[in-house]
């Protein structure tokens, strides 16, 4: 199962309190197209998951997974850094075992 790092944690809270309130908004992770150079994941704020998303939840912070790449994020940690002017990076990594 994906896991999230306390900088995520912190990220997604951050990102998900500027949206308007609905109890279900999340972090979603899906696919995305690369114009036929291979297939990239996907960061988005969502009001709630969608159709077969799978839904963590850790300290507050709340992740839907597209259905379609659960089983590639099984075993990966998603990180977070914050730039000095506020972007926000997420990482995908590898779980250290």
């Amino acid at each position: 199962m994906l896991t999230l790092t306390t900088d995520a944690v912190v990220a997604i809270r951050d990102l998900t309190a500027q949206e308007e309130p609905s109890g279900e908004t999340g972090l979603r992770l899906s696919t995305k197209s690369d114009n036929g150079a291979g297939t990239s994941l996907d960061a988005s704020i969502s009001g709630g998951p969608q159709l077969g998303d799978e839904i963590l939840e850790a300290e507050g912070a709340r992740v839907f997974v597209e259905s379609a790449i659960v089983s590639y994020l099984d075993d990966k940690t998603l990180d977070a850094e914050v730039a000095q002017e506020g972007g926000v990076t997420f990482l995908v990594t590898k779980t250290m075992a």
